[in-house]
């Protein structure tokens, strides 16, 4: 059940950051909203997941995963471009992430 909240967490974490992008420095109503909101809902998630996940794997998840979404979203869909150094980047924060699991950070 842990995991399954801590991908709602991420879930509403990169929601409310890709918001963020549209709230054009919180200057329009509803994305600010909709990113006040993700990231209430993210906290809460990730805050019930550390009842049965330890903190230094759920975080390291939650920022990981949360952080190479984003970036991912960033080139598909918002333009931004992606270079060798992007992409090494994105999949050292998996490797990161894969290897503080297997490291018995549970």
């Amino acid at each position: 059940m842990g995991y399954l909240l801590l991908a709602g967490a991420i879930a509403a974490e990169v929601a409310a950051t890709t918001a963020m992008k549209y709230s054009e420095g919180f200057s329009r109503l509803l994305p600010s909203v909709l990113t006040a909101l993700g990231y209430l809902i993210s906290f809460t998630l990730l805050a019930q997941t550390l009842k049965t996940v330890s903190v230094g794997t759920a975080y390291a998840i939650w920022a990981g995963v949360g952080t190479a979404t984003i970036a991912t979203i960033g080139v598909l869909f918002l333009g931004e471009g992606m270079t060798a150094v992007k992409a090494a980047g994105i999949a050292l924060i998996i490797l990161g992430v894969v290897v503080l699991n297997l490291g018995g950070a549970h």
